[in-house]
């Protein structure tokens, strides 16, 4: 028989008293109900053996915690001990085990204390104090906790090809965080814990001033840290994770690096100038990446557990995150970033990088400017969003402008801007609301230009409805790796829709509503060009026409090319663009010296 304490997140405390074996978890079969998403419906389980009674983890998501760590089966227990579950903490108040004595099993604290202290030390007195933090992070020598996940290979902990910045680098190595890290970690969020109803309404500049102040208090009675120990390198680390983003943080303020990509918890590669590398900063655990997520996508109101393991979300400057959990991640949590410059680009810093030349963006400007739909084609990360960023500073100010996105990534400079966003389906699977609900909501909304981040599916035909009813001068994107093949997911995504349309008549849509299609590729140095401006001409013999503009010739000499073909509607006078003669579509414009990928700044 076990007698339990039960401490819930809003403040209640309630007793408990259960009989061995005992599950614990959300279903109705389980001898100790909890409830709460981040229970499982079985999550642990207390079972009793010869030399005590041992607890044992279902394998659930949130885990099970000991003391501050997260174990997967951990005996025998003793009086004292607090375990986490869910939002639930139990602490083991009395253990009754038939024929034995109880006072056998509660062991003295100074005795248990003693049994976590580091190999070799002198054990303590019995009577001794031990620190805040001993007890705070204490961690059996018997305890079968492992690793969080799954040992990786020996490649992959090869040197990373690029060093950590800063003079903490060597502590972000995981043997290192491990030791008096990790212990730190655990003594701090215990801290953070007990003071939860005075850090509830702190922002987070406060909360991380609250933090330092609590972790320098736990250091400076901590016996164990080394005298030579850079302390406060040692205390940015930590605070970072346990209220920031922990290595993610430095890696964010890098401005040479344009993305992040957590693989599992002490696997992190960066792109930095265009290329990709394997970098030196680690998670403490599985545990501290999945608070780091929980951290990014609650503020904007997503949610990520079993249910729902995948989500797109935002951090505050407005890069793109994208997170994976298990069950779905194999390895341990995912988490991607894609991260926005502080610095908006300007088409003038596409033509430096090289991304295209002076006729290209005098044409496409033009073409804002005469109110042309524009569809920005190409695969991931080749710059479709930065190209619409730059393509939107065409839009006169005072035309009314409506952006639709499923993760906001737009940022136009427009004082007239709606900015709308969708939202996945709460808890109970109701109150979803997809782009195509956006898109037939802005046209009630008298827009002049509506401009969607990216077109998925259905959403596509109604974009298209509205660039041919009053909307002219639209823009979207879509992933496709040519011209054509935009086209022809054009077509895809419209049937989608389940209009019953003939394909004759979506072709006929498609031709009459888009104008230009502009063609983005990702190279393979790392640089991302527009290699194709092709217009739609309309339709013969049941096939949508298209006559390229410009395109990026490789060789023999790298550079932009006229295809020597004037758009008609430009040729009969009925638009002009300044600077745009025949002579414009027929030119050759070698790709600059000074190549993206060496000056650290480019589309993404």
């Amino acid at each position: 028989m076990l007698r339990l304490e039960l401490c819930f997140e809003d403040g209640r405390v309630e007793p408990g008293e259960v009989r061995l074996p005992c599950e614990v978890g959300r279903a109705a079969a389980c001898q100790l109900r909890l409830s709460g998403w981040r229970v499982a419906r079985r999550h642990m389980e207390f079972t009793l053996r010869e030399s005590g009674v041992f607890l044992e983890d279902y394998g659930s998501l949130s885990g099970t915690l000991l003391n501050g760590k997260r174990v997967f089966r951990h005996g025998p227990l003793q009086v004292g001990d607090e375990i986490v579950v869910g939002n639930c903490l139990l602490r083991i108040k009395e253990i009754h085990i038939p024929g034995q004595r109880d006072a056998a099993v509660s062991a003295p604290m100074e005795m248990r204390e003693a049994s976590y202290r580091e190999p070799g030390r002198n054990s303590p007195e019995v009577g001794s104090g031990t620190s805040d933090v001993d007890k705070a992070a204490r961690v059996s020598p018997g305890n079968d906790t492992g690793k969080d996940m799954p040992s990786m290979s020996p490649q992959a902990h090869a040197e990373p090809a690029v060093a950590v910045p800063g003079a903490f680098a060597k502590a972000s190595a995981p043997g290192d965080f491990s030791g008096h890290g990790k212990r730190l970690h655990a003594a701090l969020l215990h801290a953070l814990d007990l003071r939860r109803h005075d850090i509830a309404d702190m922002d987070d500049s406060a909360l991380r001033v609250e933090a330092i102040r609590l972790l320098k208090d736990l250091m400076a009675v901590d016996r164990q840290l080394p005298e030579d120990m850079d302390r406060q390198a040692l205390c940015r680390h930590i605070v970072d994770e346990a209220v920031g983003l922990g290595p993610l943080e430095h890696l964010l303020a890098d401005p040479a690096i344009s993305e992040i990509m957590v693989n599992r918890y002490d696997e992190i590669y960066v792109e930095s100038r265009g290329r990709l590398h394997r970098h030196a900063a680690v998670f403490s655990s599985e545990s501290a990446v999945l608070g780091v997520i929980d951290r990014i996508v609650a503020p904007i109101g997503r949610r990520v557990d079993e249910s729902s393991p995948m989500v797109d979300a935002r951090l505050k400057d407005g890069s793109r995150v994208n997170a994976v959990i298990p069950p779905v991640a194999l390895r341990g949590a995912s988490l991607t970033i894609r991260k926005f410059f502080a610095h908006r680009l300007a088409m003038r810093d596409l033509m430096r990088m090289g991304s295209l030349d002076e006729a290209m963006s005098r044409f496409l400007l033009g073409c804002v400017r005469l109110r042309k739909n524009i569809l920005v084609s190409g695969g991931t990360g080749s710059g479709k969003t930065t190209l619409l960023n730059v393509l939107s500073d065409g839009i006169p100010e005072a035309e009314r402008i409506v952006t639709i996105e499923d993760a906001a990534e737009l940022r136009l400079s427009h004082a007239h801007l709606v900015s709308l966003e969708a939202r996945p389906a709460n808890l109970e699977g109701r109150g979803r609301i997809s782009i195509r609900d956006l898109v037939r909501n802005a046209l009630r909304m008298r827009p002049d230009r509506i401009v969607v981040g990216e077109c998925r599916g259905a959403e596509a035909f109604d974009m298209l409805a509205a660039m041919n009813t009053g909307h002219e001068g639209s823009l979207t994107t879509l992933h496709a790796n040519s011209p054509r093949d935009a086209l022809s997911r054009l077509e895809t995504m419209i049937l989608m829709a389940g209009m019953d349309l003939p394909l004759v008549a979506v072709r006929e849509h498609i031709a009459s509503s888009v104008d230009i299609i502009v063609q983005q590729a990702r190279m393979k140095d790392g640089s991302r060009r527009l290699v194709s401006i092709s217009e739609v001409t309309g339709m013969e013999s049941g096939c949508i026409q298209l006559q390229e503009l410009f395109r990026l010739e490789p060789a023999p000499e790298p550079g932009f090319r006229g295809c020597g073909v004037v758009p008609d509607w430009l040729a009969d006078g009925i638009g002009d663009i300044p600077g745009m003669g025949s002579a414009a579509f027929s030119g050759f414009s070698p790709l600059p010296v000074e190549h993206p990928a060496a000056s650290g700044e480019h589309a993404c």
